[in-house]
């Protein structure tokens, strides 16, 4: 990684636009990622190729990349920190910013599911229900949105009194 990522990584708050969608994205990679009991090269080659296909721009690629790496280790050595306490993590921000749930691309997180028969029955079962919420978040943010229009629509309305 060259010294302008880093210093992007570092700095992102202030030099990335839209930082906060990229490190949800960071997150949900890094979920999927530390599901593997193997961490390698492979996953993080396959990530790139997927950022390449969300950003045009290579600095942010590379951030993602990064981020995603930070967070994947953060899961592998802090005991206070593991995938459950990051889904939920993402859970409240996709509560916060519902807009997060278009950032879920459920082809892009099956990329990085494992064959069953070269992983564990553990690890394969836990990337298909992390895959699983996903899908039940999309879901549910849809059904939300499906309730809010007709509720706009069939909901009350206060009509003022006409003036002859």
């Amino acid at each position: 990684m060259n010294f302008i990522t880093k210093f992007l990584s570092f700095f992102r708050e202030i030099f990335i636009y839209h930082h906060k969608s990229l490190e949800f994205r960071a997150k949900v990679f890094a979920s999927m990622i530390a599901s593997n009991e193997k961490d390698d090269s492979v996953e993080y080659e396959m990530l790139r190729r997927v950022a390449k296909e969300i950003y045009k721009d290579e600095y942010r690629v590379n951030v993602l990349v990064e981020t995603t790496r930070e967070y994947v280790e953060k899961i592998i050595n802090i005991k206070s920190l593991n995938i459950d306490s990051l889904i939920k993590e993402i859970n409240k921000e996709i509560r916060l910013n519902p807009r997060f749930i278009q950032k879920l691309n459920i082809r892009h997180l099956k990329s990085f599911i494992i064959e069953k028969k070269y992983a564990n029955e553990d690890t394969y079962l836990l990337q298909k229900r992390i895959i699983e919420y996903y899908k039940n978040e999309i879901r549910y943010s849809r059904e939300r949105v499906i309730k809010k229009k007709k509720h706009r629509r069939g909901g009350y309305s206060i009509s003022l009194p006409h003036k002859n």
